[in-house]
């Protein structure tokens, strides 16, 4: 496998891959036309150089993710809302639009970042403490009750995740973050980015974000060992003070494993690749077609190729292949 430096999200009914600055989102519309929007995004570890410094940068960059796919997925559902033309607006509606104008999508946007950030905490670090703490009564090993509040952690993300699955809409979006880790994998194993090569590819990768959240939840328990308090207050206090120092650690952790082939790293990815299996379902064609529309939109997979598997294609493979009238397309592994 060789590292690509492209990644990407599922959104509705599509794609958003990116690299570098650049990223595009790839939609299926309803009537079958696939629309592609291409932008730029200056991710915060580049704008301030603190930020980007090891175990700084992890928490940046999960804000950054959360940012654009915010803006990717808002940008897709636009393709899929009801037609409310005729409708007047609701008076809470009014209010918004006269008090913030133009700005009103963007400060949307940001209350429901706030608000889903809140409830990940109070949900997926808060709860699971108080849960926990129902047993402290019988449980008098510190280490132990870390180590049970972790797993009643990873049980409520379980559980989270199979609910959810249930809906239509994110059993499509599931298929769509398949579509997505399939492309990369296709590319990161050498493979010319067509439609055969994409399905044959794995539907996992190292650096998914299902694999960051369960990397979040054992490095927790790690922490929790060590950061030992009397009171409720506090324990919960130092579960959210805490995020970002476990973040930071977390995504230095996948980000090592993304990037490596070694067989320990391999070991380490390996629960977070099996999580995957709730987050990520076999696509259909259609899909792969988008996601391959979004990649393309962003990288020059071809010169990728070329760079880093030259046994395979050596420089100016694809060029002459091109000049001959020879379809690229059918070359398969």
């Amino acid at each position: 496998m060789k590292y690509s430096g492209i990644g990407g999200q599922a959104v509705l009914e599509g794609i958003m891959m990116k690299n570098k600055d650049n990223y595009a989102t790839a939609v299926r519309k309803p009537d079958g036309e696939i629309v592609v929007k291409k932008d730029t995004y200056v991710s915060m570890t580049e704008k301030v150089k603190f930020f980007s410094l090891p175990f700084v940068r992890g928490i940046f960059s999960f804000a950054d993710s959360m940012i654009l796919g915010m803006r990717s997925l808002t940008w897709s559902a636009s393709f899929f809302e009801d037609d409310e033309e005729d409708e007047e607006p609701g008076k809470f509606e009014k209010f918004l639009i006269d008090t913030f104008g133009e700005k009103v999508d963007n400060v949307v946007m940001s209350a429901v970042m706030v608000f889903s950030i809140f409830m990940a905490i109070a949900i997926f670090m808060v709860l699971p403490l108080l849960i926990a703490g129902i047993f402290r009564k019988f449980i008098h090993s510190e280490t132990v009750m870390a180590i049970l509040e972790g797993c009643i952690r990873i049980a409520i993300f379980i559980t989270y995740i199979k609910v959810i699955s249930r809906m239509e809409d994110i059993k499509r979006t599931f298929m769509y973050h398949g579509s997505e880790h399939k492309c990369i994998n296709c590319l990161e194993h050498g493979l010319v980015l067509n439609v055969e090569n994409v399905r044959k590819s794995s539907k996992e990768h190292k650096r998914c974000g299902t694999s960051f959240l369960l990397i979040v939840m054992v490095i927790s328990i790690l922490f929790f060992m060590v950061v030992r308090v009397d009171t409720i207050w506090l324990r919960i206090v130092s579960r959210i003070v805490l995020i970002p120092v476990i973040a930071g650690v977390s995504y230095e952790v996948l980000r090592l494993a993304g990037t490596s082939n070694s067989k320990i790293m391999d070991i380490v990815s390996r629960p977070g690749m099996w999580m995957q299996g709730l987050t990520t379902k076999e696509p259909d064609d259609s899909m792969i077609e988008v996601a391959i529309v979004a990649v393309e939109a962003v990288f020059d997979w071809k010169k990728y190729l070329e760079e880093n598997f030259p046994e395979q294609y050596p420089a100016g493979y694809f060029e002459r292949e091109d000049r001959t009238g020879k379809n690229v397309q059918e070359i398969t592994a």
